[in-house]
């Protein structure tokens, strides 16, 4: 057991973050979990719920190093702006939204935490409170002064990172630079390393065009990018296999012997990992100095306070989270 507690953060408190860390904390933890969120609003919606969490008192000078018992949750109570109501949005909190991330990503940074664990959040409603925000990871990486990250979503059995992410396919082709490449296959060999324990990963990467290009036929990406850039790593020890056509990648002859893929874009590699596990998939940023996971669906408002939701996702953002603590 390690002697640093997690953070756990609600996101949303309109959403269904605030559900999942109360069912949770039904059952005892490996590992001490402190929630970062209004002790008023865990309480009003366990009340909704018809649950009873013991929520009990955790913060600066006052860290468990032991798991709350089955039935219990350590909370680092931080104020609400207004009441929450479960199912609507309300702009004004999206300051507390914020506040709860700074506290988890700068515990983490201070070596109070082990690692944070989050929930979703409403980048829209964020947005209507006049703060840009863009997401987790890039906050996240604002916050740790960290240049370039990578998002990697996995379930059991297989990991998928990406060059890049939200980006309309008509800029793909454009985005997918020898440098960027290079960027993202350096953090993804060298976290699989330090924070998951692969001592020699191996790394299966996309084409980026159909059946990798056919020879130059149906693009030229992977002889003039893609496979220069792989041959360089590969001359410094990454074992890096491809670029191969994605279509026929993701089978298990394939996989049976692979760490992590790397696909180019967003929609090549996560709709077959998001197939195989959804409900029991993880978002991980890598490159970042901590460890930070996040469950792999939205604040789904319309299921908040109905205790009608599925904690497997984040019940795989746990686990992960503390086998790369553990790493």
């Amino acid at each position: 057991m390690l002697s640093r507690p997690f953070a756990l953060t609600p996101g949303e408190p309109a959403g269904i973050g605030p559900d999942l860390c109360l069912l949770q904390a039904r059952q005892a933890q490996p590992h001490a979990l402190v929630a970062i969120a209004s002790r008023s609003l865990l309480a009003e919606r366990a009340k909704q719920l018809g649950l009873r969490i013991e929520l009990l008192a955790a913060g600066p000078n006052h860290w468990p190093t032991e798991p709350a018992p089955a039935g219990a949750l350590y909370v680092w109570d931080t104020a609400l702006a207004t009441p929450a109501v479960a199912g609507q949005l309300d702009a004004r909190n999206g300051r507390y939204v914020l506040e709860t991330l700074t506290r988890a990503g700068q515990g983490c940074l201070d070596g109070v935490f082990a690692g944070m664990i989050t929930a979703p959040v409403h980048k829209g409603v964020i947005n209507e409170a006049g703060i840009p925000f863009s997401g987790h990871t890039e906050f996240l990486a604002e916050l740790t002064h960290t240049e370039q990250v990578v998002m990697m979503l996995a379930t059991r059995g297989l990991r998928v990172a990406l060059v890049t992410t939200h980006l309309p396919l008509k800029d793909v082709a454009a985005a997918i630079t020898a440098e960027r490449l290079e960027r993202v296959a350096r953090i993804l060999h060298a976290d699989l390393v330090d924070k998951f324990g692969i001592t020699q990963p191996r790394i299966l990467v996309c084409g980026l065009n159909p059946h990798a290009g056919e020879g130059g036929h149906l693009g030229r990406e992977e002889l003039e990018i893609i496979e220069p850039t792989l041959q360089r790593l590969r001359a410094e020890g990454m074992n890096l296999v491809g670029p191969l056509p994605a279509d026929t990648l993701f089978t298990p002859k394939n996989l049976e012997h692979c760490d992590a893929v790397l696909a180019m874009y967003h929609d090549q590699g996560l709709p077959v990992l998001k197939y195989k596990g959804f409900g029991a998939a993880v978002n991980v940023t890598l490159g970042l100095p901590i460890v930070r996971t996040s469950v792999d669906h939205g604040t789904a408002l319309d299921l908040a306070g109905s205790g009608n939701i599925d904690t497997g996702s984040l019940q795989v953002a746990l686990e992960t989270a503390f086998q790369m603590a553990r790493s």
